[in-house]
């Protein structure tokens, strides 16, 4: 979702005149699009700055707007403690972006604006086109999130659940499939709560976009267990172009710790909903989020997580040790020892990694279908993904066109797989 909004930034800035630059020692305007579900986001803005201002020493200040969530959590207090910084604009105030920019210019004063207002956003970013013109490329459909898990800040600098209309989305999709757009991620904190108007869900959009002829592929990202519903899972069976793979992030496979986390599922429920989903397509993979040694986990709490991935043997995985999120009710828990934490992280990774490495040695002298989604820095190679999301790097090809679906024979893997 931050790349979405950087891009959709972009586009904002280049209404008044900007163009993007790669080029951050000579630039007039830096801007840091930020998230802050880790604890060392807000302090690597800091460092950032820092860096920032050593590199303009002696030449003329750029404007300086730091985005997104830590702005979201920290604003008044960013400036404060940063006086380089010029404004802090929260994920739902975007589209004051021109306004600011014209008042910056004219000197006039620092802004704070963090107010939850996704309509008014959402209204002024439909009405610039997304200049995104990757063949893989997401949209966001929803944002927000209504459960608040006791670890998490999204509710407090995301706010609440909001769904796009779908005629909203269909639209963007359309003209990012005009623009060579093959396969469409859509996005939200919470995307398979995707409700509009109270019944127009997931399931329903999916199918929609699912009719546009040149797309090739569709993926949703990230889910909760909690709204795996029936419906949703059917679509695995009936639209050919949502892909079998699927991010459910668990967190736990303990239930108690679950139940602390207030996650609003058990084991057994997301068990029954990998199995739902297995059943309808035998080809589905999955992925999922860890949180290791969160306040309270006992050895046989972790235990419970270790058999639940062994159980559910997923091919790709993020892992944390839990990490305080102020103002978040977990913040307030005793928390487990720093050296058992390591310890547990260090056995779930080497766990997650094996089966990671046995999952791509099991692709070895297999054929997969590929998206090439672009040529590599070398011009000789081309990168790719299987449908589960499985990074491809193609070799010794010939008269391959960025945005195909080609049929390839995998012929070693390590963490990335390789193709000849």
């Amino acid at each position: 979702m931050n790349e979405y909004d950087s891009n959709r930034i972009s586009d904002l800035f280049k209404s008044n005149g900007y163009l993007r630059s790669f080029d951050s020692q000579n630039v007039n305007c830096y801007i840091l699009n930020t998230c802050h579900i880790r604890e060392k986001a807000t302090e690597k803005v800091y460092s950032d700055i820092g860096r920032l201002k050593k590199n303009y020493r002696n030449k003329t200040k750029p404007l300086v707007l730091v985005t997104g969530c830590v702005a979201q959590a920290e604003n008044d207090e960013m400036i404060r403690r940063e006086p380089y910084i010029d404004a802090v604009i929260g994920p739902q105030s975007y589209q004051n972006i021109p306004n600011i920019l014209f008042s910056l210019n004219k000197k006039i004063k620092k802004f704070n604006l963090t107010d939850f207002d996704v309509i008014e956003k959402f209204d002024k970013l439909n009405s610039l086109k997304n200049s995104d013109t990757n063949v893989s490329v997401f949209v966001t459909i929803q944002e927000g999130c209504d459960k608040f898990c006791n670890f998490c800040v999204v509710p407090y600098t995301r706010g609440s659940e909001y769904s796009r209309s779908p005629e909203e989305i269909l639209k963007e999709v359309d003209h990012l499939v005009l623009n060579g757009a093959k396969e469409i991620t859509l996005l939200g904190q919470n995307v398979n709560a995707y409700l509009y108007k109270k019944k127009f869900r997931l399931s329903d959009l999916i199918l929609k976009i699912g009719k546009n002829k040149k797309l090739k592929r569709i993926r949703y990202t990230t889910s909760h267990p909690k709204d795996m519903t029936d419906d949703l899972i059917n679509c695995y069976k009936q639209e050919k172009k949502l892909m079998p793979f699927l991010h459910l992030p668990v967190q736990s496979g303990s239930d108690k710790i679950l139940k602390n986390m207030n996650r609003k599922h058990t084991r057994e429920e997301y068990l029954d909903s990998i199995d739902k989903l297995k059943k309808i397509n035998p080809e589905i993979k999955f992925s999922s989020d860890f949180i290791v040694g969160y306040p309270g986990e006992s050895e046989k709490d972790f235990n419970d997580t270790i058999s639940l991935i062994k159980k559910v043997n997923f091919i790709n995985s993020f892992s944390f040790i839990y990490s305080p999120r102020p103002g978040t009710p977990a913040s307030k828990m005793k928390m487990v020892d720093t050296k058992v934490q390591k310890k547990r992280l260090i056995i779930l990774q080497n766990l997650l990694e094996k089966i990671q490495m046995q999952k791509n040695n099991d692709k070895i002298e297999k054929v997969e279908e590929v998206l090439v989604e672009n040529r590599l820095k070398n011009q000789i190679q081309y990168f790719g993904r299987t449908k589960d999301l499985t990074p491809v790097i193609l070799n010794d090809v010939s008269d391959v066109d960025i945005g195909n679906l080609i049929k390839v024979r995998i012929n070693k893997s390590d963490k990335k797989i390789t193709v000849w």
